[in-house]
């Protein structure tokens, strides 16, 4: 009983090794684009901008904006948290910035008061896409805790220049 069931599992192995040959595609020939055969996308690239939406002052003044903005909760100090929520939000064509949403949880307080501030972001100059301004999704990281610790470094002592 046990050489037909293993002669019979053996054929099943066997068959299917033939099938997989058989069903295997030749070597297929590199594809060479050239000019004269290229096509036009269907769809244009109009999500694509072609400047990304600058908060005023760059990331110093984003970091600026949420260490005097963001209230750190009670609870997340309690516990010691530290760390960033990434929020996804929509910076829209008149530099206002809509619908957050957590894409990263760090806590539901810290995650709520992330929620809370960016939408707060205004000024934003849009994003652009061919002279005019264009809604698009950004990601941004909320700092709390030790993460939102920020150092400017001032007097910096400047290299010598080589001559």
């Amino acid at each position: 009983m046990n050489k037909t069931i293993f002669s019979f599992l053996l054929l099943i192995a066997a068959s299917s090794v033939a099938l997989a040959q058989q069903s295997a595609p030749a070597a297929q020939q590199p594809i060479v684009l050239r000019a004269d055969q290229m096509q036009v996308q269907a769809h244009s690239a109009a999500n694509r901008p072609d400047r990304a939406p600058v908060y005023p002052g760059g990331e110093q003044a984003l970091g600026l904006f949420f260490l005097e903005n963001i209230k750190y909760p009670d609870a997340a100090r309690v516990n010691q948290v530290s760390g960033s929520v990434l929020v996804t939000a929509t910076v829209n064509a008149d530099g206002s910035v809509s619908n957050p949403v957590v894409a990263k949880s760090l806590s539901p307080e810290c995650d709520a008061e992330a929620l809370r501030v960016v939408p707060l972001l205004k000024g934003w100059q849009p994003a652009m896409r061919r002279g005019r301004p264009l809604p698009v999704l950004i990601q941004l990281p909320v700092p709390f805790g030790a993460a939102g610790n920020m150092k400017v470094e001032q007097d910096r002592p400047q290299p010598k220049k080589k001559r």
